[in-house]
C-alpha cells in the first residue's frame, strides 16, 4: 500500500491526492464503455485516439462525471471492453485520475508504456501513476 502523505512534488509540496474511488479499482476487472474509440477524433480538439478510451458506467467523481478510463493493448476500435486495471494516472495538476485497464490475459506493462501510450492526450497535465491501493 502507498502511503498518501509520501506522494510529493518535485518541489516537495504535498499534491492533490488520488480519488480513492479510482484507486479502488485497481487489480481489479472493470467494464468500460468506450465513448472515444481507437482511431477516432476528439469532439473539440481534434486530435486522433490511438487508444481506446471511456468511462466505467455508473461512477461518479469529484467533477460530477464517470470515471475515465484508457483502454491499452487493443488496437482496434471498441465499444465496451473489459479488462485489468492495472494502474492509475494520478493527475497532480488538475482532479482528473485516469484508469488504466488491460486485456485480462495481457502480460503487465511499464509505466513507461503506459507514458507513451497515454502521452497524446496526458503530455498537457503533470502526474503519477499509481499502481497500490492508498492507505486509508
Amino acid at each position: 500500500m502507498v502511503n498518501k502523505e509520501v506522494i510529493v512534488n518535485r518541489h516537495n509540496a504535498k499534491l492533490n491526492m488520488p480519488n480513492d474511488i479510482a484507486t479502488s479499482y485497481l487489480n481489479q476487472i472493470v467494464e468500460v464503455k468506450v465513448d472515444r474509440p481507437f482511431g477516432s477524433e476528439h469532439p473539440r480538439h481534434g486530435f486522433l485516439y490511438p487508444v481506446n478510451y471511456g468511462y466505467v458506467p455508473n461512477t461518479k467523481v469529484s467533477d460530477g462525471k464517470e470515471l475515465d478510463a484508457y483502454v491499452l493493448g487493443v488496437a482496434e476500435p471498441l465499444e465496451k471492453f473489459h479488462g485489468k486495471c492495472i494502474a492509475v494516472i494520478h493527475r497532480t495538476n488538475d482532479s482528473d485520475d485516469k484508469l488504466i485497464v488491460i486485456p485480462e490475459n495481457m502480460d503487465d506493462i511499464s509505466d513507461e508504456e503506459i507514458k507513451k501510450s497515454t502521452h497524446f492526450q496526458e503530455q498537457y497535465f503533470e502526474s503519477v501513476i499509481i499502481r497500490e491501493k492508498l492507505n486509508a
